[in-house]
């Protein structure tokens, strides 16, 4: 409504203040208070994903449209391993605690819309990242904020071989290769025999392969210091070598990989 359209002033006062009091509640209708959604992400048979491990990003989408609501990285702890690990074996309670790592957004929406929620890490390791999503209807100005919120289950295992060095060139034959790596839940939880997160229940294998052909399978076992494990083998023959070492976890299937090359000329 123009102020100065010529019939404003002869229009009476209860007709402005109706049209005054309709503008006010269409735009309350059309969501001024943005939606909040919380996003956690915690890990298979562990603990929540934060900044530890680099967060995870989270991507909120409109699932019919494709369009982006917001994007952004879990960041926080990895929350309380009492109350994770034993609570919510024996009951349907809420696992996370105000330091527990999360994502929050402020959905700009004024319709019921169907989100499309993805999480994508731990982004401090790249080789173990993992993608997990899910989908939900959400109501303007009704938040997900309460209890765990939006949680999502990041499955798989932190395998990095720290050695031998990708690519490395090796001219002696034949050489005993030392492969060692460090293993570790996805939220960065350490494994060890008979601890919290249990390398003996864990299987830790690397699958051997000499130009293109698999040559051994060869387990790793624990080397004495938290989330280490190794095995040494020898090799003789030239050309070029792949390892692969795979955490397994036989309860679930839960399973993280790594690799490394080399060559032996």
């Amino acid at each position: 409504m123009k102020m100065n359209h010529p019939g404003f002033f002869k229009t009476p006062v209860y007709i402005v203040l109706a049209s005054f009091a309709t503008l006010i509640f269409t735009s309350l209708c059309q969501g001024d208070e943005p939606t909040k959604v919380d996003v956690r992400v915690i890990s298979q048979g562990a603990k929540f994903i934060g900044s530890s491990m680099g967060g995870c990003m989270i991507t909120i989408r409109d699932l019919e449209t494709g369009e982006l609501l917001a994007k952004g990285t879990t960041a926080g702890g990895t929350g309380d391993t009492e109350l994770i690990m034993k609570a919510q074996n024996l009951t349907h309670a809420p696992v996370s605690t105000e330091d527990s790592a999360v994502f929050s957004a402020a959905l700009d929406i004024d319709e019921p819309t169907h989100i499309l929620v993805t999480a994508t890490g731990p982004r401090a390791q790249k080789q173990g990242e993992n993608l997990v999503s899910a989908s939900q209807w959400i109501v303007p100005g009704k938040h997900v904020t309460g209890g765990d919120a939006f949680l999502l289950k990041l499955r798989g295992f932190i395998v990095d071989i720290k050695t031998p060095p990708t690519h490395v060139k090796i001219t002696e034959t034949p050489v005993t290769i030392h492969l060692s790596a460090n293993v570790t839940m996805m939220c960065g939880c350490p494994i060890e025999p008979g601890g919290t997160w249990d390398a003996d229940k864990i299987e830790l294998t690397a699958r051997v392969k000499h130009d293109g052909k698999l040559l051994n399978t060869i387990p790793l076992k624990y080397a004495g210091e938290t989330s280490q494990f190794a095995t040494d083998f020898e090799v003789s023959e030239k050309g070029l070598y792949e390892a692969t070492v795979f955490a397994y976890d036989p309860v679930d299937g839960n399973t993280g990989i790594d690799k490394v090359t080399w060559l032996l000329k």
